[in-house]
């Protein structure tokens, strides 16, 4: 009789790009300098709805910045550490592709 052994190997990717539409700045809440993405460009960047990023906003585990120009800046650090703690499942993700 042979004795199977089933290895399953689960990785997570992050991509950044830098463009035009992000800067550079101080979030106040986490004290480290961090790209910030002004809130109207995110979802350029991410495939997240609008409500659950209001949600993030408002429950504070996003940090927001006021702009120089009055736009609302989303802190990108907060915003990774925020989706590593999001489960795959989780709706405000995208759909798992099946093989």
């Amino acid at each position: 009789m042979t004795k199977q052994t089933r290895i399953t190997i689960q990785t997570d990717s992050v991509l950044l790009l830098r463009g035009r539409s992000s800067t550079r700045a101080l979030c106040p809440q986490c004290g480290a300098e961090s790209e910030m993405v002004a809130l109207e460009n995110l979802q350029v960047i991410s495939n997240l709805d609008r409500p659950t990023v209001e949600e993030w906003i408002n429950s504070s585990e996003l940090h927001r910045l006021q702009g120089d120009d009055g736009s609302a800046l989303i802190c990108l650090n907060s915003l990774l550490a925020r989706v590593r703690n999001t489960k795959p499942t989780d709706p405000a993700l995208h759909k798992e592709i099946r093989q």
